[in-house]
Parts: C-alpha cells; sequence; structure tokens
C-alpha cells in the first residue's frame, strides 16, 4: 500500500505520463490508485480516526448537490468523477502515514524530491528557453510545468508548500544528508523565484514568519517579515507591484466581489462545482471565495471544516505537549513537536498562496492534508492524552466560525473596493 500511494504522490507531480509519448493516453494515474486504493481495502490497518474522514465525504456531496441545485443533474456524476480519485488517495496516503513518523519522512522526501525535479525543469526553461517536457517560458517571463501545473502559481504553491519539509529533512542525518536537503530547499527557493509568483513570495515569507513567531516571538518575526517583505520587492517586479489599483490585483477584488454576489443570490448550495466562470469571465483567485460562490454555505462550512482542523490538530501538538514522565522521553515528545511545526507550516504556506488562487479542489492540497491527518492520527496512538476530536461533539463551532468567515470575506473586498 505504501508503494503505490508514494507513487501515485510522485506520478501526481512529476507527471510524465503527460509528455512522455510511450505513456500519453495512458491511465497510469487511475491504475496506480485503484492497486493503492485495494490494498488499503484488504488491509487491516484502516483508520477513520479523524473527523477529516466524514467531513470529505460530505464536501463531495455537497459538490454533487451543488450542480443538481444548479439544474444540472449530470453534474454530480462529472463531480464524482473528478473528485472521487482525490478523495480515495487521501483516505489512503492518511491510512499509510498514520502508521509511523518514519513513514511520514519518506513522504516528505517524496513531495521534496518531485518538486525539485519540477524546479530543475524550471531552471532549464530559464537557460534555454524550454524544459525536457518541450514546453517553454511563460509569455511574461515565468517558469511552467505540464499538467495541473501548467500555472506558474501552481508551480510556486508547491514549492513554497513542501519548503518547510525539505528543512525537517535536512535536520536528520549526518552532514552530507544534511547538506542535500538543504540544497533541495535553496533548488526551491530558487524555484519560487523563477516562478515570480506574488502569491508564492508571500507563502514564503508567512512560513518565514511563522516559524519565527514560535521561535522568538511576535516582535521578532514582524520586524524581520517587514525586511523579506521589502527584499522580495526588491528582488521582484510583480511584488513591486503588489497594489489593490494594479490591474491584476483590481481583477481578483473584482472577481472576489462577483464571487460573494454569487453566494447572495444561491447562498444554500451556490451557483455549482466548477461553474464561476459561467458568471464571471474571471475565476475567483481565491480558494475561499470559490468554494463559497460555487459550494454555498453548505459546501463552504464542510470544506473549512476539513481544513481547519488540520491547523488545529497540529496546535494541539505544539500547545499542549503530555507530560513527559507519563509518556516517554523529552527527547521523543521534542522530535513529535518538529514534525507538527513541520505541518502546520507546509499547510501555512499551502494556503497563504491559495488564498489569492482558485485551487479549492486541486489533489496536492488534499494529498498534504493528508499527510497532516495521518500524523495525528499516529501520535495519539503514541500519545492518548492528547485530545481527539469529534464532529459529534463540535460540528457546531464551524457554524459561527464559517459566518465570520464570510463577514471577514466581505469586510476585506469592502476594503479593497474602496482603496482601489
Amino acid at each position: 500500500m505504501l508503494i503505490f500511494i508514494l507513487l501515485y504522490l510522485a506520478l501526481t507531480i512529476v507527471r510524465p505520463q503527460d509528455y512522455m509519448p510511450g505513456l500519453t493516453g495512458l491511465p497510469i494515474l487511475s491504475v496506480v490508485l485503484l492497486l493503492a486504493f485495494f490494498s488499503w481495502l484488504l488491509s487491516s490497518a484502516k483508520t477513520f480516526a479523524a473527523p477529516q474522514f466524514m467531513i470529505l465525504p460530505v464536501f463531495l456531496l455537497a459538490m454533487m448537490m451543488s450542480q443538481v441545485a444548479a439544474g444540472w443533474a449530470g453534474g454530480a456524476l462529472e463531480v464524482l468523477s473528478a473528485f472521487g480519485p482525490t478523495m480515495i488517495a487521501f483516505f489512503v496516503l492518511a491510512t499509510v502515514t498514520a502508521n509511523s513518523p518514519r513513514r511520514i519522512a519518506t513522504t516528505f522526501a517524496v513531495f521534496v524530491l518531485c518538486a525539485c525535479v519540477l524546479a530543475l525543469h524550471g531552471v532549464d526553461q530559464s537557460l534555454n528557453g524550454i524544459g525536457w517536457t518541450g514546453v517553454g517560458m511563460a509569455e511574461d517571463g515565468r517558469i511552467q510545468y505540464v499538467g495541473i501545473f501548467n500555472d506558474p502559481n501552481d508551480l510556486g504553491l508547491l514549492f513554497a508548500a513542501v519548503l518547510p519539509m525539505a528543512c525537517f529533512l535536512s535536520g536528520r542525518g549526518g552532514f552530507l544528508r544534511r547538506i542535500f536537503w538543504l540544497a533541495a530547499a535553496g533548488l526551491l527557493l530558487y524555484g519560487v523565484y523563477l516562478t515570480n509568483s506574488r502569491g508564492a513570495f508571500l507563502a514564503v515569507l508567512a512560513i518565514g514568519g511563522a516559524y519565527v513567531w514560535y521561535k522568538r516571538g511576535i516582535v521578532t518575526a514582524g520586524i524581520l517579515g517587514s525586511v523579506g517583505l521589502v527584499a522580495m520587492q526588491l528582488l521582484s517586479s510583480r511584488m513591486q507591484e503588489l497594489d489593490a489599483d494594479e490591474s491584476s490585483a483590481a481583477g481578483r477584488v473584482d472577481a472576489w466581489y462577483e464571487g460573494l454576489h454569487m453566494f447572495l443570490s444561491h447562498p444554500l448550495f451556490g451557483v455549482g462545482a466548477g461553474n464561476f466562470t459561467e458568471y464571471n469571465y474571471l475565476t475567483a483567485h481565491n480558494s475561499f471565495v470559490l468554494v463559497l460562490a460555487e459550494t454555498g454555505f453548505f459546501g463552504f462550512i464542510t470544506w473549512l471544516a476539513f481544513v481547519g482542523y488540520g491547523f488545529w490538530m497540529m496546535l494541539k501538538v505544539l500547545r499542549s505537549p503530555p507530560q513527559p514522565a507519563a509518556e516517554g522521553v523529552v527527547g521523543a515528545w521534542a522530535d513529535e513537536r518538529t514534525l507538527a511545526l513541520t505541518l502546520l507550516l507546509s499547510q501555512l504556506g499551502l494556503f497563504a498562496a491559495a488564498f489569492f488562487l482558485s485551487r479549492s479542489y486541486t489533489v496536492v492540497m488534499y494529498l498534504l492534508i493528508a499527510v497532516l491527518v495521518g500524523y495525528y492520527v499516529g501520535v495519539r496512538k503514541r500519545y492518548p492524552s492528547l485530545p481527539s476530536f469529534s464532529l459529534a461533539e463540535g460540528w457546531w463551532r464551524w457554524i459561527p466560525i464559517a459566518l465570520g468567515s464570510i463577514f471577514a470575506l466581505f469586510v476585506i473586498v469592502e476594503v479593497l473596493m474602496h482603496t482601489s
């Protein structure tokens, strides 16, 4: 099961089936995922000990219902076909990584190495104008890849999200291993630079700021964050245009405005998953607005809970360590906290970039959260005093959180509309 799901992860990111002539058109991803799924079905290690295992199928149902409510019953089957594999991959990968921290480290290595392949492809593009896939640079001089990473912003999002994993791996093993993973981290940062993605730059800044905040406090994080923002503006011409009046930013704000009004006109089930551009010429450019507009309050509250529980779980590990005398040695718990911090930073980077991109349904997001969920299931087995999360006890909390989030989105858009 581990081999199959890690192979699926690698094929999802590197995507040789999208550019190698001998593999084009072959259902490689589907076959590998089916093998992983059947191995999961036969395994006795299946787990459902986290609320995300229940929330994700409900979110799939919300997407399907949004299509039915929009007047196209056949669209529900299309949603099932498109998102069903992502849900299967989530269940399998979460189960695999729940077994041990060592498997999580192995998964980190696959994430980082595959992302480095894409970064090297970007370096090839920047030097020669075209990469080994046959794909050239974007018209504005930014690197791109194939398949789901043909947008420079998607590449930047991936590089930023796996950067904490590379840093984590650099802290394990001997000198040569440390140098190797630090070099990988440097390559990922260079990849972010080549994408020239403002969302990715801000994600890296958020990751660094959160890490410094955790280690040195909010004042130091604020000072270094300000310095980092100035440095990024010097490095990137697009970061210098980080203003609501700039045409690209203004288009995003307009799309957010339209998305919120789609929600107001279809508050319960939205305009239908995948239908945003039927109502606006641009996509939402915000993962939260996209879910809210397309699936309504029902879909938004389930998606927000799915994402929010992940942050909550990692914060519990970081803030509520068990007593070492009762449950293990101090060093072992320190390792657990380092893993939790890595996963928290990765998710933070992912959503810092996703706040400016329409990536609510992208498979990479769900694979990363699967690792996070698997880790928490595993750490609770090792440290039973950590709290469990149950929808039966805490589902109602997500109603005011969702309402508050929607209100915040309206306030943000209103402020930006009046300052642009």
